[in-house]
């Protein structure tokens, strides 16, 4: 009899453990989906539809997929725009990309 506690405790415990990260894991999806900029624009919608935390993390891997390619591409653009050069020539465009990056 004792046995068939300690199963049950034991099952009782993992459920609600489960049930725990459950709702930890719902409310971390919910809170990345907020971020992505399609949940974002529909912030203000009142027909915020619930998704699975899976779908969540497809989106958010696409996104971030898109995000190293528009990265890649504006630095292309940039070395195409900024001639080579050394010295005062390279200190040069080092100061412009800053004020690039922090908007100066």
């Amino acid at each position: 009899m004792a046995s068939r506690r300690s199963r049950s405790h034991q099952s009782s415990s993992s459920t609600r453990t489960t049930d725990e990260e459950q709702i930890l894991l719902s409310r971390l999806a919910s809170k990345l989906q907020q971020l992505l900029p399609i949940a974002a624009a529909g912030h203000h919608s009142h027909s915020r539809r619930q998704v699975s935390a899976t779908d969540v993390l497809e989106e958010t891997c696409r996104y971030i997929r898109s995000l190293h390619r528009e990265v890649d591409d504006l630095s292309e653009r940039l070395s195409e725009l900024l001639p080579s050069g050394t010295g005062a020539d390279a200190a040069a465009q080092d100061e412009i990309i800053r004020s690039l990056f922090h908007g100066d």
